[in-house]
């Protein structure tokens, strides 16, 4: 009668022992694909806003651009 009582007593111990053992490495492989995920966005967002601010700076529309122009067109005004 007594091994009844400690094992009635004992397994649904160690079964929420083995229960939260599981449930964390579950949510630490969760937690690092969450990770890696946002990483990776954040490097790949990151990419294409540098692009984006590379392309715009150095375009036939970018403010270098029309100062350029600005003093091509001052210059042949001038000469002429």
């Amino acid at each position: 009668m007594n091994a009844k009582l400690v094992a009635w007593l004992v397994l649904p111990v160690v079964g929420l022992i083995v229960a939260g053992w599981l449930a964390l490495l579950l949510l630490k492989a969760l937690l690092g694909v969450v990770v890696y995920l946002l990483v990776g966005a954040a490097v790949v967002g990151g990419g294409v806003y540098l692009y984006r601010r590379t392309k715009r700076a150095i375009g036939p529309h970018s403010r270098a651009a029309r100062r350029i122009e600005a003093a091509r067109a001052t210059y042949r005004q001038r000469n002429h």
